[in-house]
């Protein structure tokens, strides 16, 4: 029997992934600081985006997270389509994805809070936590299921959500606003169920109840894998990155009017943030996957696939090392001779450069950080 060839990687998707992590390696404080610096409309515009909205709303920073867990499900279609060509058993696979969840909890539990035994203290929610969760479930469903049952999956776990928000406010701390951080049902199950401590003390961003619609977010990122990785439209990619930028718009438009009644908000990872922030990370990827998969234009995007060949690296390093003392010791001396305002530009462009490079030696010796 012909055996299907193995799926190629798309180089677009660890462009984007590195785009992604570039903000929070750096990136966000070099556009801060040449605001700063320079007092131009269009760096002041970006440093407004480059920080989270209190509760409702939305800005550019808001789609960091939701994006990279986009990323991680369009991934999975290509890597599930590699084991099944090697003839990975169902039940090898099954023990992959429940262990890179379950591994990704833990070491989100140790990024908040470091190597610490008081259980009862500890913060247990996490971003690594909330990708790892999401994208477990997700990928269960997507294996078990056809593509029309994965459909109506993501849309009950979707409208579910929103239903329990409006059938059970949460009264125990007297707000009568069930959409409010003290009167929503998602943090009022957290403060009832979740060990340890919220993040805001009533509320935790990456709770459990608010994982539910995230796995929606993971099954975005599936469907797109899955149409990518279909014989539809093989010849014609084009047309491919046109549907898919339509599909993007239909995403946002129905963000955008779900919001009327059930606000924009990544706290609560809401329904309609999930729709909002799935049609752009949807378009996102549609451009990145037409100027560097369909039209070649690769060159330019080397930077950031560097970053996002290792993005769990990055994001561990960054905490439990830190390039700060490296940062000064070889960039400090050059902001000293600048007027003192520049100093902010040359230190946030140092600390870029460094991690990047560390990047860049891991991404020669081939050593990549895979969970």
């Amino acid at each position: 029997m012909e055996t299907k060839p193995a799926p190629k990687r798309l180089y677009s998707l660890d462009a984007l992934r590195g785009f992604d992590m570039f903000w929070i390696m750096g990136g966000e404080g070099i556009f801060i600081a040449l605001a700063s610096l320079t007092g131009w409309p269009l760096f002041k515009w970006c440093a407004t985006q480059l920080d989270h909205v209190p509760w409702h709303g939305f800005v550019f920073y808001d789609m960091i997270f939701p994006l990279f867990l986009f990323i991680a499900g369009i991934s999975f279609p290509f890597s599930l389509a590699k084991r099944l060509e090697r003839n990975d058993s169902r039940a090898s696979i099954y023990k992959h994805i429940i262990f890179r969840g379950l591994i990704l909890v833990v070491l989100g539990i140790l990024y908040n809070n470091g190597l610490k035994f008081n259980f009862g203290e500890l913060r247990y929610g996490s971003v690594l936590g909330r990708i790892g969760l999401a994208w477990m479930f997700a990928a269960i469903i997507f294996m078990n299921t056809k593509l029309n049952v994965r459909i109506l999956w993501c849309a009950g776990l979707l409208i579910g959500y929103w239903i329990l928000f409006l059938l059970f406010p949460a009264h125990d701390l007297g707000s009568t606003d069930i959409f409010s951080r003290e009167g929503n049902f998602a943090s009022w199950i957290d403060r009832l169920i979740m060990p340890g401590k919220l993040y805001l003390g009533n509320h935790d961003p990456e709770g459990i109840m608010s994982t539910m619609p995230a796995i929606g977010t993971a099954l975005l990122g599936m469907f797109t894998g899955e149409f990518l990785l279909s014989g539809y439209l093989k010849d014609k990619p084009l047309r491919k990155v046109l549907y898919m930028a339509g599909a993007a718009v239909i995403l946002m438009i129905i963000g955008k009017l779900w919001n009327l009644v059930f606000p924009i908000n990544k706290n609560l990872w809401s329904s309609s943030f999930v729709c909002w922030v799935g049609g752009l990370s949807l378009l996102l990827f549609s451009v990145f996957y037409l100027v560097i998969d369909v039209w070649n234009y690769q060159k330019w995007a080397f930077f950031f696939v560097v970053i996002g060949m290792n993005p769990i690296t990055i994001y561990l390093t960054e905490r439990i090392v830190g390039f700060s003392k490296a940062n000064n010791f070889f960039f400090k001396g050059f902001a000293d001779l600048f007027p003192e305002k520049w100093a902010p530009v040359i230190m946030a462009t140092g600390i870029t450069a460094i991690a990047w490079l560390f990047l860049y030696f891991l991404f020669r010796k081939k050593i990549f950080l895979k969970v």
